[in-house]
């Protein structure tokens, strides 16, 4: 199982590159760079909250793993 400190780690260099990409986009319908970073900000935000909580879950879902033997095998 991957550590809450790399679930939130993943999670910061995803949601930075998404805000990139999310202002772009927000600018070229708006053409006003204010509301496009604050419409990427909430997109962020609700996508970090929503990322770790998808990655917590799927963490302790065992299917698709290799299954591991009782002797440490």
């Amino acid at each position: 199982m991957e550590s809450t400190a790399r679930t939130v780690a993943k999670a910061l260099t995803w949601q930075v590159s998404g805000l990139l990409a999310m202002t772009a986009i927000s600018f070229a319908f708006t053409g006003a760079l204010g509301t496009s970073g604050k419409i990427a900000l909430i997109s962020m935000l609700c996508g970090f909250v929503a990322y770790c909580l998808h990655e917590r879950a799927w963490a302790r879902i065992a299917w698709g793993r290799p299954i591991r033997s009782s002797d440490g095998s």
